[in-house]
C-alpha cells in the first residue's frame, strides 16, 4: 500500500532523470531540487557506509539552500525530502563515473561474461518534524558475453560516462545481455528489479517514506 500523497509534499533532491521516472511511477507527484556536493571529498571504507553518506551529504546541502532561500516556510503538511546514490561494485573495487571514453569502455569489457554489483541508498527526511533516515540496497547483475561493437556504441553514444561505474542496464543496447539481476541487500536472495540500479529503489523509497510521516 503507498503512503498517501495527499497529505504531505516530495522533493526529489537528484536531477537525475532516472530517478524522475521512477518516483513518477510509484505514483507519487514531486519537485526537484539538486544538490552540488563534492562527492570525492567524502570517503567511507565501506561501501554502504560510503553511499549512505553520499545521499545524507545531499540531503544536508539541499535542506541548507532551502534554509537560506527560506523558500520552505512553516506549512500545515509535512514535506519529505527525498535523497539517493548510488555506486558500482566491482571485484570488490567501488566504480565512480568514468574519467572518459577509454575507462568507459574497460568498464564494458570487465562487466561482459562476468558480473558487477549496484549499492543504492535512500536518505529520507521529513524537514517538519526533523525525522531523517537512510539505507541502502544491493542488486548483482550477471551479463552475457558483451559484443565489442555493442560496446563502441554506447561508448560513442555517452550515456555510460555520466553513470556510476558506466554501468547503465536498462538500455536498448545492454539489456539483452543482461543475463539475471538478483537482489541481495536484505540477506535474502530474491530476482532484483531494475529500479535499484537506475537509482532509487521503489520498495526501499516507499519503506522509508512510510517512516518519515
Amino acid at each position: 500500500m503507498e503512503a498517501n500523497s495527499s497529505s504531505f509534499k516530495i522533493i526529489l533532491g537528484s536531477s537525475s532523470v532516472a530517478r524522475r521516472k521512477i518516483l513518477s511511477e510509484m505514483g507519487y507527484e514531486f519537485t526537484v531540487m539538486s544538490a552540488d556536493i563534492d562527492e570525492k571529498a567524502i570517503r567511507k571504507e565501506k561501501p554502504e557506509e560510503l553511499v549512505v553518506a553520499l545521499a545524507e551529504a545531499k540531503a544536508e546541502a539541499i535542506i541548507s539552500n532551502l534554509q537560506k532561500n527560506h523558500t520552505h516556510e512553516e506549512e500545515a503538511d509535512p514535506t519529505i525530502l527525498i535523497a539517493a546514490d548510488t555506486v558500482v561494485i566491482y571485484e570488490g573495487v567501488i566504480r565512480e563515473k568514468p574519467a572518459g571514453k577509454e575507462e568507459a569502455r574497460q568498464f564494458m569489457k570487465d562487466y561482459s561474461g562476468g558480473h558487477a554489483a549496484t549499492l543504492g541508498s535512500v536518505f529520507v527526511t521529513n524537514l517538519k518534524t526533523g525525522f531523517r533516515k537512510g539505507e541502502w540496497d544491493r542488486v548483482e547483475i550477471f551479463f552475457h558475453e558483451i559484443p565489442d561493437e555493442v560496446i563502441d556504441k554506447l561508448v560513442e553514444e555517452g550515456n555510460v560516462l555520466n553513470v556510476a561505474g558506466g554501468l547503465i542496464i536498462e538500455h536498448p543496447f545492454i539489456l539483452p545481455y543482461v543475463k539475471k539481476v538478483i537482489l541481495t541487500g536484505f540477506g535474502s536472495l530474491q530476482v532484483g528489479t531494475t529500479d535499484s540500479v537506475m537509482g532509487l529503489p521503489k520498495a526501499l523509497t516507499e519503506r522509508l517514506l512510510k517512516e518519515a510521516i
